[in-house]
């Protein structure tokens, strides 16, 4: 045996384990994160998603988290999947709306009353919604929700002449929203979300419009002690991966991929409404007040949206998807009310 045959036949099981290796480790790992913080039930769902998609992908897919907003903020969460350091996220309106801002449309203050009225419009704009982010370079596998939002202060609101007189958390980054708040004359503290603890402490900030789910997950509401009963809007949320990412997942995985995806929805949904009047009991027990919205106060708020309504449509949320919502809300309620609901 020559020298070149010996070497040639030593270097043959060496190369057939490099052709290999791709086969026997996960070849698509995809890091995916949230501000959903880890020790909370939604996280714990979220997470057994992920390893959902490592089983019946056989290994194919291989999921990274990242809670608690480890990743930054959601417009810089949404940066990073643009530029190829996150495949994935969930995502809350600050994040979907860094995507396409129709989705705000869903969250518009006192737009809705039910989660019905909420989840039966958002089934027809749906297609269209996916369609946007689509053309973006995202593709939304799921929709759920954030839970109903509420005033959170450290002094009682039950008008909008009280909000005014504290300081109001927004999101950094969403200069509309900031925008919006400012045409109803109310003071608002951009920050990103990992500070509004801090801003509490330290009185930079006065209040937040959160959901009690995450309220007494962060215990921001011990600074904020009171809390406005009135559901303020509905926080749609969902998971959402860069298409180059889930281009690469082979194709025979993606169904079963996409099922996961859809049934966690789900799962998120009814825990949500599970956890909602739950969080809200924990809350009181420990000291949280309710602040009642009577009829009067209610007016007022419903007046004050409509004042700046020109700013929601169209800023906020794109005049088009905004006028969509409306119709399609109206024409549930009307259903709804020739059912006897």
């Amino acid at each position: 045996m020559t020298l070149r045959h010996a070497f040639g036949r030593m270097l043959r099981p060496a190369l057939l384990l490099c052709l290999a290796a791709p086969a026997l480790r996960a070849q698509v790992t995809l890091k995916i994160a949230t501000l959903v913080p880890e020790n909370s039930s939604w996280f714990r769902i979220v997470k057994e998603m992920g390893d959902t998609w490592n089983k019946v992908s056989g290994g194919k897919v291989r999921v990274i988290l990242y809670p608690g907003g480890r990743q930054g903020d959601e417009p810089d969460v949404v940066r990073k999947m643009r530029l190829g350091s996150l495949q994935g996220a969930v995502l809350a309106n600050p994040g979907l709306s860094e995507i396409d801002r129709s989705v705000n449309a869903l969250s518009v203050p006192l737009a809705f009353e039910t989660d019905e009225e909420a989840y039966a419009t958002l089934e027809k704009v749906r297609p269209e919604l996916e369609g946007n982010m689509d053309a973006k370079g995202f593709v939304a596998l799921n929709w759920a929700d954030g839970g109903w939002v509420r005033i959170f202060a450290r002094k009682p609101v039950a008008s909008p002449d009280d909000l005014r007189r504290q300081k109001l958390f927004t999101w950094a980054g969403d200069g509309q929203m900031i925008e919006v708040w400012r045409a109803g004359g109310f003071t608002v503290i951009p920050a990103p979300a990992p500070d509004l603890g801090t801003g509490l402490q330290t009185g930079l900030l006065d209040a937040f419009i959160t959901s009690p789910q995450v309220a007494i997950v962060t215990r921001t509401y011990e600074q904020a002690p009171n809390m406005t009963d009135r559901k303020w809007a509905i926080i749609m949320t969902a998971t959402v991966l860069t298409k180059d990412a889930w281009n690469r997942i082979p194709a025979e995985v993606r169904p079963a991929l996409l099922k996961a995806a859809q049934d966690t929805g789900l799962r998120l949904r009814e825990e949500m409404r599970a956890s909602d009047q739950r969080d809200i009991q924990a809350m009181r027990q420990a000291g949280l007040k309710l602040v009642p919205l009577d009829g009067r106060n209610l007016d007022l708020w419903r007046r004050m949206i409509e004042s700046i309504t020109p700013k929601v449509r169209g800023l906020y949320a794109p005049a088009r998807m905004y006028d969509e919502v409306m119709k399609f809300r109206d024409e549930h309620r009307r259903l709804a009310k020739g059912k006897g609901k």
